[in-house]
């Protein structure tokens, strides 16, 4: 089918992009889903900073590329063997598609699938190759196995993960990244426990949730930490206990101060490694590190060792909140219907396709949280 998608052909272009138009809105070409995969039409996608990590060149990836990671819609079309889906099932998409059969997926970290890092490498989907030519017949490359910044998108099988149909699929597609990552990050990767204290360091989209996932579980303090004063104030709103300003010579004793001597976990949602200095200086004897944010590439974070070794401080990554997406997307909805997870605040706007290149320049300069992209919202 043809469809209309959001193509990336330059990377690291100059901003604001838009002038430059990195992004081009073109007719793209879509084959059927062949075994194994489905077809879907979008109903909604979030731009985050992992797309634009992509666009300004800090974690470049093939090109051309139909951009979009974190999304959600309605199955159109199931390719043969799919049998647990059908046509009209809801599903939110992850971006890290499982094989099921690899030693990472059957140690039940499906996140970290290695067939599916080999193809997303390559922007191909895990049955080798791409499902996207451009209106000259050349290769597009897959996003994550994902993009979502279409009309429609083919899928693997694992990409996809059925949700009830109570909620909106476009406020659902946040489900996919942002709140698996960032909740995921405090419940499953550090599993935070009742009265623990912790640092909430970058407060994006990510980060927002990350401290949304820290209300939940009875964070008994919570210090929220941003360059931003509007997103500090959200912070407040959403349950922060305390805040203070990233970036100044006093950050770190200012978080020592206010948590009496350091915190259990400091969760670095940031992707700078100066935000990663400041979690592992906000430590307590016995703290951790959990870092989800993504920095770009060839980055490097120093530290002395005898501290984390006399001190028994540990650093974590955290990838997709170290999530099984079908078990964890579901519950973070369950959670969300019943006021546990309350993410509507993170959602800053809904815009067409032709906004999107607008949308990453004010993704960029920090005046948006989440916006999401209704890509059959104009023609």
């Amino acid at each position: 089918m043809r469809m209309r998608a959001a193509v990336l052909r330059a990377i690291a272009a100059p901003t604001p992009y838009a002038d430059s138009q990195p992004i081009q809105i073109e007719e793209i070409d879509l084959a059927p889903p062949g075994p194994g995969e489905v077809l879907v039409r979008i109903a909604g996608a979030g731009l985050c900073h992992s797309d634009l990590s992509l666009i300004n060149g800090n974690r470049p990836r093939p090109v051309p590329l139909v951009l979009g990671h974190e999304g959600a819609g309605e199955v159109v079309e199931c390719g043969a063997g799919v049998r647990d889906l059908a046509p009209g099932d809801p599903v939110v998409f992850q971006f890290s598609a499982s094989c099921g059969r690899c030693a990472r997926c059957q140690a039940g970290r499906p996140q970290l699938c290695d067939k599916h890092r080999v193809a997303r490498a390559a922007g191909e989907l895990m049955g080798g190759g791409s499902r996207l030519r451009d209106t000259t017949g050349a290769v597009v490359a897959h996003h994550s196995g994902v993009s979502c910044f279409a009309e429609y998108a083919v899928v693997d099988r694992g990409s996809a993960v059925k949700v009830d149909g109570d909620i909106a699929l476009d406020k659902a597609a946040i489900f996919g990244c942002a709140v698996m990552t960032g909740v995921g990050a405090v419940v499953n990767t550090a599993r935070l426990q009742a009265g623990d204290t912790v640092a909430v360091i970058g407060l994006g989209g990510v980060g927002l949730n990350g401290l949304l996932g820290a209300v939940f579980a009875g964070a008994g303090q919570i210090i929220a930490v941003d360059t931003n004063p509007a997103r500090l104030a959200l912070a407040r709103q959403l349950g922060a206990t305390d805040t203070v300003e990233a970036g100044t010579d006093e950050t770190v004793t200012e978080i020592l101060d206010l948590s009496g001597g350091g915190v259990d976990y400091a969760f670095e949602f940031a992707g700078r490694t100066e935000a990663m200095a400041t979690a592992y200086g906000a430590l307590k004897a016995g703290g951790s590190v959990v870092t989800a944010g993504l920095p770009a590439n060839g980055a490097e974070f120093s530290f002395e060792v005898a501290g984390l070794v006399g001190d028994e401080k540990s650093i974590r990554g955290s990838y997709m909140g170290s999530c099984v997406p079908v078990r964890d997307i579901p519950r973070f909805i369950d959670l969300y219907k019943r006021g546990k997870l309350p993410v509507d605040a993170l959602i800053s706007d809904t815009i067409p396709l032709s906004d999107i290149n607008a949308g990453f320049d004010r993704l960029a300069a920090g005046v948006t949280i989440r916006q999401i992209l209704v890509p059959h919202g104009e023609r």
